[in-house]
């Protein structure tokens, strides 16, 4: 089993919404559908990065971390190409 953790960026505020899951494909629905209310008002919403960890605690570690500015710069920077291309 896996633990995701991943980045959505709003189309609507530019910018990240950061969480973890054990269902990536499910909670991506959850997001796009408004069933989570910290997304439903900056919908629509993009999957621009995750990561996959054996470990729940690691996802949810990498998950505190993008939250941080340095870990939001670091992300910025891993995922640069990507951003100029939304």
């Amino acid at each position: 089993m896996f633990f995701y953790t991943y980045v959505l960026l709003s189309l609507k505020d530019n910018q990240f919404y950061i969480g973890y899951s054990s269902n990536l494909k499910e909670r991506i629905k959850e997001h796009s559908s408004g069933k989570n209310t910290s997304t439903n008002p900056r919908r629509p919403l993009k999957l621009i990065y995750y990561e996959a960890h054996l470990s729940k605690v690691d996802a949810m570690r990498r998950e505190k971390y993008f939250k941080t500015e340095k870990g939001k710069s670091s992300l910025r920077q891993m995922i640069r190409e990507s951003l100029n291309n939304t």
